[in-house]
């Protein structure tokens, strides 16, 4: 199996709400949040738009019907998350470094990271699962909350894709990089692999 989203083969589908996708090995790109971290008037908005929207365009959808969903709906949770609403906990850099360790932990045996960045209320990471997708999220984030001791911080679920080509791989880099462009030193954290630094 390649590195990348073969649609010819099985894709393992779990969840209900937000289904989450893994085929094998294939490389992912997960963001997840802090639990505060969207504005709550906003969101339950934001659903009931999204689901009138949804029962007027019922799937299979066309390229330009798909580019609109996320036009409208992935693209506003990125910029509300961007707008560093809640509490901001990853903005203090020693619980940032509590995540970082977690990830790190799991380089070459679990995962391979090609490309994250620890915003204060949001992570996003570019990877290659070589576990359950969801047994990662979740170890991921129930060892960084333990440790970083302030209870349950983090949003229960995650948004994942499944990285298409080279292509889709060089513009998910190009976005975690961007993504703290407006932020100050030391409130973010950035790590890219050889790979990822060459795009």
């Amino acid at each position: 199996m390649g590195e990348f989203l073969d649609p010819s083969r099985e894709i393992a589908k779990h969840g209900t709400r937000l289904p989450h996708w893994q085929q094998g090995e294939v490389m992912q790109f997960v963001t997840f949040r802090l639990g505060d971290s969207m504005p709550q008037a906003k969101l339950r908005q934001w659903r009931v738009d999204r689901r009138l929207w949804l029962a007027r365009h019922p799937q299979p959808w066309s390229d330009g019907t798909e580019h609109e969903y996320h036009r409208r709906f992935s693209r506003q949770l990125e910029d509300w998350l961007d707008e560093g609403h809640g509490s901001c906990l990853l903005g203090d850099p020693g619980k940032r470094t509590i995540l970082e360790d977690c990830l790190r932990f799991d380089e070459g045996t679990r995962a391979v990271h090609h490309c994250w960045v620890v915003m204060p209320n949001h992570v996003h990471l570019l990877f290659t699962p070589l576990a359950p997708l969801a047994q990662l999220i979740r170890n991921w984030k129930g060892i960084s909350a333990r440790r970083i001791g302030c209870g349950a911080i983090w949003q229960r679920n995650y948004r994942d894709a499944l990285i298409r080509d080279a292509g889709h791989f060089a513009n998910a880099v190009r976005y975690i990089r961007r993504n703290p462009a407006r932020l100050p030193n030391g409130t973010f954290s950035l790590w890219q692999s050889d790979r990822a630094q060459k795009v």
